[in-house]
């Protein structure tokens, strides 16, 4: 057994990637002909290479001599690679022909009977380890170059054994693929039940309701006021980061970043000192304050609730706590269907959707009594706790099968099993179907 410093140990022969392969660069992007015998010809960049596989747009074109058609071109079976961005996403072409390939791609093309879709594995294999960014010097633009990729040590089986692996890798990956497509679409309904939770929270469908234009089906019995009615004030969070005021702890610094839909997220979030939280004291934040994002992706809205309170905040509007509505349902209605809409139609700017606070005071909004507001907060609240325990159990099953497909695509590549009599077993392991 030997080992590859990027792999680990390896029950297999070891190469450079260019004794298996041949590895061609592609050409710079040329704009326009440089000569009568030029030819306009579609080809690929590097974000036409997915991991899920090429593709082909011949609307994508460039000038290229009768020469470089003929070396660059693509065919069936070759490994098209990203020399740059996300460097090392690969995938086998299966397309058209005709198709050439600029300089921020690679292509190899088998030799001596080498096998693209077992390097395509390797290559996986090899995008999740921490080596590219040893190999491509992270410290600067990363860059995969021809005679890095070239010189690249890979585990290279005899030629039957390439094919045994990648078509076991193929059943087995696309069985978790499967397990894991399956887990993405229980959090798109989950997603689609917050949002009808969110609406039935903030609406009334008994046969006292009517539909209003702005807010959809509410009671008779609800009022229907303008924002500015029923909240004190709206205040405006600090517009440019005071970035000189960060501390590496102190006072937290909520940004419209943290704001998500109904909770505010502590991930990323700065600080700044006792003494600018003084000198920023109108963006100071208090429990019961609703914020709701004002730029970007305007509209999110959460609650500050006590974990929070007298911290500052940038970037989203203060709506500050109310008498005759309860922060939480403030929050639900923003964050509904309704209150997106609003939101939709009152943004503006060209370079960035913005909402002001004039407009946000004239958002309509029924108000309930406040004891029928806590019944349907309530409600809401015990609903969103169990979407989000579901949610955290889905998420985590789907970062237990992703680990499992990349362990199960290294252990196949270096040899540590035999896949002719591994198939289907333990794959799955430990995850729900």
């Amino acid at each position: 057994m030997t080992t590859i410093p990027w792999l680990g140990p390896v029950n297999y022969p070891i190469v450079a990637a260019k004794h298996a392969f041949d590895i061609t660069l592609g050409k710079m992007f040329q704009a326009s002909p440089s000569s009568s015998s030029d030819i306009e010809v579609p080809y690929f960049k590097s974000v036409s290479v997915q991991w899920r596989g090429v593709q082909p747009n011949r609307e994508i074109r460039m000038w290229a001599t009768p020469t470089e058609r003929r070396s660059l071109a693509v065919r069936t079976g070759d490994l098209l690679i990203c020399e740059g961005g996300d460097v090392g996403r690969s995938a086998v072409y299966d397309g058209p022909d005709g198709f050439i390939f600029e300089k921020s791609v690679h292509r190899a093309r088998p030799i001596g009977g080498s096998n693209t879709r077992y390097l395509w594995y390797v290559l996986h294999a090899l995008h999740s380890s921490e080596w590219l960014d040893v190999l491509c010097n992270k410290a600067t633009i990363r860059h995969l170059t021809g005679e890095k990729l070239g010189a690249l040590e890979v585990p290279l089986p005899p030629q039957e054994e390439q094919l045994r692996i990648a078509n076991f890798l193929d059943a087995e990956t696309a069985r978790i693929d499967k397990l894991i497509a399956k887990r993405h679409q229980q959090i798109e309904l989950l997603t689609e039940r917050r949002t009808a939770a969110l609406a039935e929270c903030v609406s009334s469908s008994n046969s006292d309701s009517f539909l209003h234009p702005l807010v959809g089906a509410v009671s008779h019995s609800w009022p229907i006021l303008p924002l500015r009615r029923v909240i004190p004030a709206v205040n405006v969070g600090v517009v440019i980061n005071p970035s000189s005021h960060f501390t590496d702890e102190g006072i937290p610094f909520v940004h419209g970043f943290n704001v998500r839909h109904g909770w505010i997220d502590q991930q990323g979030m700065k600080f700044i000192s006792v003494r600018s939280n003084e000198e920023l004291s109108r963006s100071r934040i208090y429990s019961g304050d609703v914020l709701v994002v004002r730029a970007g992706s305007p509209g999110r809205a959460a609650v500050v609730t006590e974990e929070f309170d007298g911290a500052n905040c940038a970037s989203v509007l203060i709506l500050r706590q109310g008498q005759s509505i309860l922060p939480q349902f403030l929050s639900a209605f923003i964050n509904s269907p309704a209150g997106r809409g609003q939101v939709q139609l009152s943004q503006y700017g060209a370079a960035q959707e913005v909402i002001s606070a004039a407009q946000t005071l004239s958002f309509v909004i029924p108000v309930p009594n406040l004891g029928e507001q806590q019944y349907r907060v309530d409600r809401l609240t015990a609903a969103l706790d169990t979407q989000s325990r579901v949610l955290s159990k889905l998420q985590h099953q789907v970062s237990l099968l992703a680990e499992r497909r990349q362990a199960l695509i290294t252990a196949a590549v270096t040899g540590q099993f035999d896949v002719s009599t591994a198939s289907g077993r333990n794959v799955t392991e430990g995850v729900a179907v």
